[in-house]
């Protein structure tokens, strides 16, 4: 694949991400249908009640379109592993879809319930790993220092489940601020098409552009102060396929410095709710930690660019390592 290729992905993604976005922007204006603020959130976070959100549809459907659009057009890029991938992106958005779609029409506070929702997930986990495992998918884990450590098919498949399921609710707690997991999202799709295009998996290199692209459209209207919210349909959907990509990459590990930011996030919610409930005593302001730093007096520019920072710094060393 030539690097003359390389953009037309990010473009078609981006083009038709900032060309529906308006017009779903406005119908939800219309409808008056608008994100729920959290009573335990912060106070000043009030303020962005009623702003439309499930913006991630968009960037998805564009996601989708790009994908296949490109795969038609360039050479062996139409395989099992990018309708795995791509499975799991609808799949994980679909989840997230109903979650967000009983929250904002049905107008209850909660949508689907957690045990609902992990079922779900782990079931998408499983055929996954079943389609990973009929592609003749490597079921051992690369690490540094220590090389090739074999787990066979059920170990791996275990784990599989467990890092998208995982990773999939790590960006979902990782969304709470405007702009923060579209700029992570480039950055860490960013490094994983780098990956993808130096081991030639051009399949899974055209996803990460049309990711790219996607959010890179969906940051114009998501930016701070935000005209539209992912929801849990964006950020479910790409926690999942994080992991999926790393997978398919067989780099797995990457994933927990590329991804450094997300494991921070979902690490500060269990230690917050871990020590509340043994010591009845909070070990921050609040979690997930980006609102701790907001309590700090952080600006929401200053807590996302920090993040973007450490997750670009994070990404660096891990390309450094591999290459």
């Amino acid at each position: 694949m030539e690097w003359t290729q390389v953009f037309l992905p990010i473009a078609i993604s981006f083009a038709i991400t900032v060309t529906i976005m308006p017009f779903f922007i406005g119908y939800f204006q219309m409808k008056k249908h608008g994100q729920q603020i959290r009573e335990e959130g912060p106070k000043w976070h009030n303020s962005k009640a009623g702003t439309p959100t499930m913006g991630g549809v968009v960037f998805l459907i564009a996601i989708v379109l790009t994908s296949f659009l490109t795969a038609t057009f360039v050479k062996n890029i139409v395989t099992t592993t990018l309708f795995s991938l791509l499975f799991i992106l609808v799949l994980y958005g679909i989840v997230g879809f109903l979650d967000d779609f009983i929250k904002i029409f049905k107008k209850r506070n909660m949508g689907l319930n957690s045990l609902q929702k992990l079922i779900t997930q782990i079931i998408g986990g499983i055929i996954f790993s079943v389609a990973y495992a009929k592609l003749g998918g490597d079921h051992s884990l690369t690490l540094p220092v220590i090389g090739e450590l074999p787990l066979g098919v059920i170990i791996y498949s275990i784990f599989s489940i467990f890092w998208m399921v995982g990773f999939s609710n790590a960006v979902n707690l990782t969304d709470g601020l405007d702009g923060l997991v579209a700029g992570l999202g480039t950055i860490s799709f960013a490094t994983y098409a780098l990956i993808a295009w130096k081991q030639s998996q051009y399949d899974v290199l055209v996803i990460c552009l049309a990711v790219i692209g996607g959010l890179l459209g969906f940051f114009m209207y998501n930016k701070k102060p935000a005209k539209i919210f992912m929801g849990d349909v964006g950020s479910l959907a790409l926690g999942g396929l994080l992991a999926g990509v790393s997978i398919m990459l067989h780099q797995e590990w990457t994933l927990l410095l590329i991804g450094l930011v997300y494991v921070i996030e979902t690490l500060s919610v269990m230690l917050q709710v871990a020590s509340f409930k043994l010591t009845g005593k909070r070990i921050f302001k609040m979690a997930p930690i980006h609102h701790h730093f907001e309590m700090l007096g952080w600006s929401e520019w200053k807590v996302n660019i920090v993040f973007w920072i450490v997750g670009l710094l994070m990404s660096l060393i891990t390309l450094f390592i591999l290459y």
